[in-house]
Parts: structure tokens; C-alpha cells; sequence
């Protein structure tokens, strides 16, 4: 109960106690746990990470691309955030870098790796967390692919025990903590392998060179040292890490003071429409069509123990995408499945770092039209879709920075997902 109804003696005023939402209570104890987690991960790390951006760069440099592999379907959506964040960078300045993705829908990891795989690459290897359904078949796939890798000379990195050069373990129990850790890490390679194209003169091969900033060398004192201050160098991109991981610890508190409550009534929907026998629809662009796959996994792969739930990722199938965006245009690519997909007591869930994309606005409206519940997970100040209300449950991530504003939209829909298995 809200509020008691005993009755009250003479000359006592009576005190309203609330009950505390427990779903709440337990989302805030989610939040609270990865902060205490990740930063000693990174605390632990940064060395290494700084280290090997600077590897990843000189890669990069002798013509190498990165190849990400992983079997799982909660790899899969890490593998194609990976191609996508390297090859269509989301801020202005970052070059395009030659990433692919190889998944297990296109067959073998190690047999597609080997057709593709040459010494100047760079091999990231997802390995399956302990409580993945295909555990088994999901670590062995890319373990054979690092051994392939590394006797092609690849550079190998692992996000576990997976025999690569370069391994990285988040540890722990829960595998949704393990995956933000990594996103988080991915990401920061993405952002600080930059740094070292700037110092040309500390890549590998090319001794006695220097990157000159010319008259704007004042705005850019690290970009005219000699190769000898490599290690100064590592030493910024190691702190940069470590301020990372505090910005998305940071913001994750804020989003979910900020929309705590909109994160359990989005469970409580969800809950209702698996009970009542209705399907999940997720989307997004982009890196957030990674968050929608990853999503999509999540509830139809869960962690042991779970009820696995019915969900229809809308960005898997290319064809259908290709067609819509040919014969219509983009801005329907997702509208179109909703008109033949949704069904009233279904839920529409998407992904935008925006809140502004005009083909997730179009959809949801298709999706209220047809008596869908909506649920949208949104960055900055929410964009149109929170001015609008276009969606009934508005999850805000309230930061200007597209991979901080990923990862901590990975913490809510995970919470989000454990909160429907207690709602």
C-alpha cells in the first residue's frame, strides 16, 4: 500500500510512508554495481590499452584492416558495431578505417578468416560468455580463428581466454556487465587509435619522420615530437582511458536518475505483452541497429534461467531493408515492417542516439496506429521524439557524445530486461 489507513490517535498527525518500487530498487542496484566494476577494470587496463591503440595505428598504417569475429548472437551485434563505428565514423575529424565483420551466419569463423585474413590485419576476436546457450560451439569458433590469425602474422585481440596476443577479460558473473565493459573498451580503441595517425613520427616504419602542424603547431604542442617520446604519449591516451570510463559511470547514474522511473514502467509493458502472448519489434541506424541486434538477443537468448521471449529484429534482414529503401525510400525501412508485422498488444522498442532520426519517427507512429506500445531509447535531450512524446516510454541518455551515449543506453535496456524477468 501507498499510504496506511489505520486510524489516527488525538493530537497525531499521520505520516504518509511510501513503499519503495522495487523494480526501481533494483535497477538502481544494477547501475550502482557496474560502477563499482568498471573503473577497476579499467584502472588495470589502461596501460595495455593505450599500448595497443599504438599497435592498432601502425597496423593501420602498412594497409591492415580490422576484422572482428564472434559466433554468438550477442557477438554478432559487437562485431557489427565494430564495422560500423571503424568504416562510418560519428565524428567529424575521425577517417574511415577498414573494419569487416564475420559472424556465424555466413558459416565458419575460421573458414571465412581464412579466405580473408593477411599479416598486416588485425584480428578481435568475441568470445561467448560463460552463460551463452551456444557457449561450447561460440568459444571454440573463435579460438580456432585466432590460431588462423596468428599464423597469418595478424595482430590477434580477445575479449577472453581465446589464445590471442592481446586478451582482455571483464570477469564477473553477470554477462551484460561483461559485454558494456567491452563495448566501452572497443569504442575507446576506436576513439584513441586516432591519436596516433597525428604522430605519424611514432608509427612503426617510419624512423626519422615527423607529423608538422605548421602555424597551428601552438594548438597541437604533441604533434611536432620526435618518435622518442612514444612513451609520453601513451602515457596521455592512457589517462584519456581512464576519464572515459568515468564519463560513462558518470552518465549512467544520470540516466537513470533522470529516468529511472520510465526504465520499470518500459518492463512492466513488456512483461504484460509477453504474458498476453505478443511479440517484440526492435530497430535503429547505424550503431544503434547494433543496440537493436544486441536487444533482439537478449531476449531471445537469454542469461540461464530466463524465459526466452518472441522478438523480430527489424534491421537483420538486408534484403527486405534494400528493397523498402530502392522502391520507397529510407525513411520507410523500418515503417514498412511495422505494417506487416505489428499487431496490436505488440511493442515497438528503438534505438537512436538522436532522438531525431525521421525513419524511427515514421515507424513509431505506424506502430501507434496499429496499437503497438513504444518504447524508445534516446540521446542528447531526447530530440523530437521526447519533445513530441512520439513514444509512451522515453528513455533519455542525456549526453552529447555518440559512444558514451551507446554504452550507457546498453546498461539501460539490459536492466531493462532483467527488470521484465521481475516484473
Amino acid at each position: 500500500m501507498a499510504a496506511t489507513d489505520a486510524p489516527v490517535a488525538a493530537g497525531h498527525t499521520r505520516e504518509r510512508t511510501v513503499a519503495a518500487d522495487p523494480l526501481e530498487v533494483r535497477a538502481r542496484a544494477l547501475v550502482e554495481q557496474r560502477a563499482t566494476v568498471v573503473r577497476p577494470f579499467f584502472d588495470g587496463a589502461a596501460e595495455r590499452v593505450a599500448r595497443l591503440c599504438l599497435r592498432m595505428a601502425e597496423r593501420f598504417a602498412r594497409g591492415g584492416r580490422l576484422i572482428a569475429v564472434g559466433y554468438s548472437p550477442a557477438a554478432r551485434s559487437d562485431v557489427r558495431h565494430v564495422a560500423v563505428e571503424f568504416v562510418h565514423p560519428v565524428i567529424v575529424g575521425k577517417r574511415a578505417l577498414p573494419a569487416i565483420g564475420i559472424t556465424a551466419g555466413e558459416g565458419s569463423l575460421a573458414a571465412q578468416l581464412a579466405l580473408l585474413a593477411e599479416p598486416p590485419d588485425i584480428v578481435l576476436a568475441f568470445p561467448a560468455d560463460a552463460h551463452d546457450p551456444l557457449e561450447s560451439r561460440a568459444a571454440a569458433e573463435p579460438r580456432a580463428a585466432v590460431t588462423i590469425a596468428r599464423d597469418r602474422g595478424c595482430l590477434t585481440v580477445g575479449f577472453a581466454d581465446c589464445g590471442a596476443e592481446w586478451e582482455f577479460s571483464p570477469g564477473g558473473e553477470d554477462p551484460f556487465i561483461a559485454q558494456e565493459i567491452v563495448e566501452t573498451l572497443y569504442h575507446v580503441l576506436w576513439e584513441l587509435v586516432h591519436v596516433f595517425f597525428e604522430h605519424k613520427g611514432l608509427l612503426e616504419g617510419s624512423v626519422g619522420t615527423r607529423h608538422d602542424a605548421g602555424a597551428s603547431r601552438f594548438l597541437y604542442p604533441f604533434l611536432g615530437r620526435e618518435e622518442h617520446d612514444v612513451e609520453r604519449v601513451i602515457a596521455d591516451v592512457r589517462q584519456s582511458v581512464l576519464m572515459k570510463a568515468e564519463e560513462v559511470t558518470a552518465l549512467r547514474i544520470r540516466a537513470f536518475g533522470e529516468s529511472g522511473p520510465a526504465w520499470c514502467a518500459a518492463a512492466r509493458t513488456l512483461r504484460a505483452a509477453f504474458d498476453a502472448g505478443h511479440t517484440l519489434l526492435v530497430c535503429g541506424n547505424g550503431g544503434s541497429a547494433t543496440d537493436a541486434m544486441d536487444a533482439a538477443a537478449d531476449y531471445r537468448f537469454p542469461p540461464a534461467g530466463w524465459t526466452s521471449r518472441p522478438t523480430l529484429d527489424l534491421t537483420e534482414d538486408a534484403a527486405i531493408i534494400t528493397a523498402i529503401a530502392n522502391d520507397i525510400g529510407s525513411d520507410a525501412i523500418f515503417a514498412r515492417q511495422f505494417i506487416a508485422y505489428g499487431r496490436r498488444g505488440d511493442v515497438a522498442m528503438m534505438f537512436t542516439t538522436s532522438g531525431s532520426s525521421r525513419n524511427l519517427i515514421q515507424s513509431l507512429g505506424e506502430a501507434r496506429r496499429r496499437g503497438l506500445a513504444t518504447i524508445a531509447f534516446v540521446g542528447y535531450d531526447g530530440g523530437e521524439i521526447a519533445a513530441r512524446a512520439l513514444a509512451d516510454h522515453v528513455i533519455i541518455v542525456p549526453s552529447q557524445y555518440i559512444p558514451r551515449i551507446q554504452e550507457a543506453q546498453a546498461t539501460a535496456h539490459h536492466s531493462i530486461r532483467e527488470l521484465v524477468e521481475k516484473a
